[in-house]
């Protein structure tokens, strides 16, 4: 089942419905037979074994907090623990660290599937709208690459990669913003 074209820019939460033992109605279906969270480039700044955590900020790090919240589920909208979740973005001034692990770093979900990540607000450069990377693995299954997307970022309309069904719910807190995104894995529960 598709998504209806009037909720294309409405952010992926399948926890609210899930927790009600109900399909998602803003994500596609569970259950359809595709990888209803859609894959995106990786782009030319992936490294592998970054390290292990889940705050990238260190010491004196420039920028507004954001942290992310959410859940990864499968196609009968169950969560599924253990999932693998490898983050990379650019600091508050649009650069990668290509050097060292700088605003890199993986963790896996917990035993309810739900994962949580303390970073910065990433700042921007040429051709591209705010993001932040992430492949998710679940335990033998194939990873999923995609990127994470802030609403209202007037680049989100000249973004040829943009994809508004990877918008985060962001909401500003004191000087700091929280997000929230659901991943949905094409697999089987």
């Amino acid at each position: 089942m598709a998504v209806p074209v009037s909720l294309m820019g409405v952010p992926a939460l399948a926890r609210t419905a899930g927790e009600r033992g109900e399909a998602p109605t803003v994500t596609p279906s569970c259950d359809d037979g595709d990888d209803p969270t859609p894959p995106q480039m990786e782009g030319p700044y992936f490294k592998p074994n970054s390290p292990r955590r889940t705050s990238l900020i260190q010491a004196g790090t420039p920028g507004t907090r954001l942290t992310v919240t959410g859940y990864v589920f499968g196609r009968a909208c169950r969560p599924i623990p253990q999932v693998l979740l490898d983050f990379w973005q650019a600091d508050a001034y649009g650069t990668y660290d290509n050097v060292g692990f700088r605003f890199r770093g993986h963790q896996f979900t917990d035993a309810s599937g739900a994962f949580r990540l303390t970073t910065v607000v990433p700042g921007l450069y040429p051709g591209r709208t705010r993001h932040l990377h992430v492949k998710v693995q679940a335990p033998g299954r194939p990873v999923l690459t995609t990127q994470l997307y802030f609403p209202g970022e007037p680049r989100n309309n000249t973004d040829p990669i943009f994809d508004a069904r990877l918008l985060m719910n962001v909401r500003t807190v004191g000087n700091a913003k929280e997000a929230d995104f659901d991943f949905v894995l094409n697999v089987p529960q």
